[in-house]
């Protein structure tokens, strides 16, 4: 959900004029949230599917700000979902994360481990009158929704069973859920949002949603809120389609008695047809965007720069990066993802990489390169394969010359600058007459580059 989709459902954000890009100037780490809470961040994925890119940079982004602020960040896995849940997602998650640099602090928290604190903090809800127990049948509630849809309008539970009497029998054959009750006034539903300002939601729009399914298992919006005030967490940053989950979790928070953290959401990543980042637009998750030849250091630049800005900076380091990082400095808009910018940003930082470091990249890439490691951490010769790389796919390409078998086949551009006798003739001239029969014979060859001219100039 992105900003236009949040104003087009009626929340209204008010106050806070949108941060624009690159206004942010050098903040200094305070140590502690605005409500004195020591900084603490969680990047909570589902396990069902991989590192989105969008989660890449929720997560580089709670990392930022924990760090600015001497903090701590981390990482919770939602697997509450049995059905949906996949093993192998945990895995690619915090590979992707792994490789994207985003350490998190402390132990990984699952919470399927906790579904009895979940249903303890249910009880107390009931216990203290703040949620009651839901009769309500399917048919009841298919019929409700049907005349909702009839109206034209939202369908809100009623509050059917909030406020039975004290005699009231319940009906039999029927599994109650529990529903916690909400605000039922004419009021509204404020936060001040870190990146969008203040947003306010009429109370109307808010009913008493389920937190206790029939089979007594917890949803959702319940086990977040519980996880997140056990974890201490300060600060809850996430994409902006879980602001209609703010009010709702808000109440949660209200009932218990609780402190309410911090919320900051950002707009979602689109693609370069300005539509939410998706499979269509072409790779979307971290191990993806590691196959394709993409450095880390130049992914962590690249997220950085999307919804958030210092001044003028395009390039910058990781540790620059945590020095800036403020929500003063990040923006309302939705970013759009641009890969020649990721790309071009990708090939300073191949440059910059050490030769040992990026031939380690390479050989995890292609492993067929390993005959030729020793070849490969000459500094001359990565410099020389580093020229016009702006992956580390590329990189390997132009070490073909290298590690091709001979003869290297002629590709169709450069067979025209070779169709004449007398073009053959320059090149067998120009070719070291060491290495002449050898090319004739077509066998494969080890040889020197010290001795060679570039491979365009070869061609």
């Amino acid at each position: 959900m992105d900003l236009a989709h949040v104003l087009a459902i009626g929340i209204d954000i008010a106050g806070g004029k949108p941060a624009a890009a690159g206004s942010a100037g050098k903040s200094k780490p305070s140590g502690a949230a605005k409500s004195g809470r020591p900084v603490v961040t969680r990047f909570a994925p589902s396990p069902t599917g991989y590192l989105h890119i969008g989660g890449a940079r929720t997560a580089l982004f709670c990392y930022l700000y924990a760090k600015h602020h001497g903090g701590q960040f981390k990482l919770r896995i939602e697997d509450t979902d049995a059905e949906r849940n996949d093993e192998s997602a945990v895995t690619a998650i915090i590979q992707g994360l792994t490789w994207l640099g985003v350490k998190h602090d402390g132990e990984v928290v699952r919470q399927s481990k906790r579904i009895d604190r979940h249903k303890e903090v249910a009880k107390q809800l009931l216990d203290a009158g703040m949620a009651y127990k839901c009769y309500a049948s399917k048919e009841e509630l298919d019929a409700l929704r049907a005349q909702a849809e009839k109206d034209k309008v939202p369908f809100r539970y009623p509050g059917i069973y909030r406020n039975v009497p004290k005699d009231f029998v319940p009906p039999a054959g029927i599994e109650p859920v529990v529903r916690i009750k909400t605000p039922d006034d004419d009021g509204v539903t404020k936060w001040d949002d870190g990146v969008m300002g203040t947003i306010e939601i009429p109370n109307k729009d808010i009913d008493d949603f389920i937190i206790l399914r029939a089979d007594g298992t917890p949803t959702y919006l319940l086990a977040v809120v519980v996880d997140d005030h056990d974890m201490e967490i300060s600060t809850v940053m996430r994409g902006s389609d879980h602001i209609p989950n703010t009010p709702r979790q808000m109440a949660i928070y209200n009932n218990m008695g609780w402190d309410l953290p911090e919320f900051a959401h950002f707009p979602l990543i689109h693609g370069p047809d300005g539509k939410k980042m998706s499979k269509r637009h072409g790779a979307t998750g971290a191990e993806q965007y590691e196959a394709l030849g993409y450095l880390p250091e130049a992914m962590r630049n690249y997220l950085a720069r999307l919804s958030w800005a210092h001044g003028n900076d395009e390039i910058f380091t990781t540790e620059q990066a945590i020095e800036w990082f403020s929500f003063s400095g990040c923006s309302k808009g939705a970013p759009c993802f641009d890969f020649d910018k990721l790309a071009n940003l990708n090939q300073h930082y191949i440059k910059e990489c050490d030769v040992d470091r990026l031939t380690d990249i390479a050989l995890k890439l292609f492993p067929d390169l390993k005959p030729f490691e020793a070849k490969l951490r000459i500094p001359r010769i990565a410099d020389l394969l580093k020229v016009r790389a702006k992956t580390v796919v590329e990189y390997r390409e132009a070490a073909e010359f290298i590690v091709g078998k001979r003869p290297i086949p002629v590709i169709p551009a450069a067979a025209k600058n070779i169709a004449t006798d007398a073009q053959k003739g320059t090149c067998k001239e120009s070719w070291p007459s060491s290495c002449r029969n050898t090319m004739a014979s077509g066998a494969q060859r080890d040889w020197s580059l010290s001795s060679r001219s570039s491979p365009r100039r070869r061609a």
